[in-house]
């Protein structure tokens, strides 16, 4: 297999789909075209955690909302550019794991590639701050990390994340764009609800690896209850609080459930893993944030463990099959995607779980 986009998982973009021609100003005719393309990385491994080679698109089965996709496999995307932003907690328990990273230059370097490339270096504590503007120097990159300050006690994982995918998008479209996520398990103080989260990482066109050092476990349980107490489901009235009836008052739950069981099938599905997966957010942000987008997360203690893991990510990147579908129904929200094997139960896929299709595209 060629090398492969690893990092370029999600592409809405225009082509041909058939809108009625108008004629603008000058009197020429103008055609408008609209058309949804969904690129999905997915790495082979056999359950020994060897790197399967050599697949054709006839080996790979992919679902949308659980209706099978006509696919193609992506060729030759080993040269396209790299935008990558690192991504640190200094603040909270971020500040006691600088000194990892200040040795990092190697490993940073051998996880780029020799492809065109911008790195820069985002930090957070309770907000996040641009340390580092995209720079083709990996050195630079390098030393900025070496050289972080810590934070106050603040460690807003996902703000950090929507500052970084923010500073990604005002990068060139042909460059593939990634996170490299050094941060605690669990959010704490964020702005950035789960909800915009969520639809903010699935309707990206970014991958995120995330390295965490654990939080313990009295914070998980804090900052979970917080997320429950202040957090609604669903834009959708059926899950609204306010104007439930009276039968649903501190039984939220059951109305969750009982509006699920009123959804057709594929929406059904679709808003069963939205729950699923912003809950997840609650109780392992990194861990999450790296699953949603196909990326991959590993857990560190120390410099040793964090070099180990990065390692293994540049061994990775080029091994990444992309392959890429045009929706057969362009409805608005959240899509969950499963990839499987063919007949090969010895192999393991790992893939995104989901993307968002915004109300404009899904006419």
């Amino acid at each position: 297999m060629s090398s492969a986009c690893i990092f370029c998982c999600l592409c809405l973009c225009l082509a041909a789909a058939g809108e009625p021609a108008q004629q603008n100003d000058t009197g020429r005719t103008v055609l408008t075209v609209r058309s949804t393309l969904v690129q999905v990385p997915a790495l082979v491994k056999t359950k020994g955690g060897q790197v399967v080679f050599k697949l054709t698109v006839d080996d790979f089965l992919l679902t949308d909302d659980g209706v099978p996709q006509e696919l193609t496999l992506d060729q030759d995307t080993d040269s396209q550019p790299l935008a990558l932003a690192v991504v640190v907690e200094t603040g909270g328990a971020g500040a006691g794991h600088l000194v990892d990273y200040q040795q990092l230059d190697a490993v940073l370097a051998a996880l780029v590639g020799g492809v065109e490339r911008r790195v820069a270096v985002v930090s957070f504590d309770s907000t996040p701050h641009l340390l580092k503007a995209f720079t083709p120097n990996t050195a630079e990159a390098s030393q900025q990390l070496a050289n972080l300050r810590e934070g106050d006690r603040g460690g807003a994982i996902l703000d950090g994340v929507a500052f970084a995918v923010a500073q990604l998008r005002e990068q060139p479209a042909r460059y593939r764009r990634a996170i490299l996520l050094l941060s605690e398990t669990i959010d704490h103080g964020s702005k950035t609800t789960l909800s915009e989260a969520l639809r903010l990482i699935s309707d990206s066109n970014t991958t995120m690896y995330s390295f965490g050092f654990s939080s313990t476990g009295s914070e998980v349980s804090h900052e979970a209850a917080k997320f429950n107490s202040s957090e609604a489901g669903p834009a959708r009235g059926c899950f609204s609080k306010d104007g439930a009836d009276v039968e649903y008052e501190g039984h939220y739950g059951k109305q969750v459930l009982d509006c699920i069981s009123q959804l057709a099938p594929p929406v059904r599905l679709a808003t069963m893993t939205f729950l699923a997966a912003r809950n997840a957010l609650r109780t392992n942000t990194a861990q999450s944030i790296a699953k949603l987008t196909g990326g991959e997360f590993f857990r560190f203690r120390e410099a040793k463990d964090l070099k180990a893991g990065l390692i293994a990510v540049s061994n990775d990147v080029p091994n990444r099959y992309i392959l890429s579908f045009r929706p057969t129904a362009l409805r608005a929200g959240l899509h969950v995607l499963r990839v499987q094997m063919k007949d090969r139960p010895q192999l393991v896929v790992k893939a995104r779980s989901e993307y968002w299709i915004d109300s404009d595209t899904a006419r």
